[in-house]
């Protein structure tokens, strides 16, 4: 990871998959603990675990694209991305797509 190499695409893949991982460990470290445990998706101290695994042995080791520590970190962060993260905002109240001006803290008014 640490030689640059512009022109090979094994190189930007590796750089999108290290970015890509980087961003889902920085979401789960914003999140709330409590919003995690009432959508039932494991804990966020869990997933914090997972995601800074997979993004410490891409920075640790080298981000190889056919590597299978590098697959299954991304699988990882693709499973928080996909399925943990949408439930976590919605829960919260970000990202659930309606108009919440006029949500009180029991419903609409």
């Amino acid at each position: 990871m640490l030689s640059v190499d512009l022109l090979n695409p094994f190189w930007w893949l590796a750089t999108a998959m290290v970015g890509f991982k980087l961003f889902a460990f920085a979401d789960a470290l914003t999140r709330r603990e409590d919003a995690f445990r009432a959508v039932d998706k494991k804990t966020k101290q869990f997933w914090l675990i997972i995601l800074g695994l997979a993004l410490g042995l891409d920075l640790l080791l080298g981000a190889s694209v056919f590597g299978p520590l590098t697959l299954i970190g991304l699988v990882a962060s693709i499973v928080y991305v996909v399925d943990v993260r949408p439930a976590v905002r919605q829960v919260t109240g970000r990202g659930s797509g309606g108009d919440k001006r006029n949500m009180g803290p029991y419903g609409p008014w």
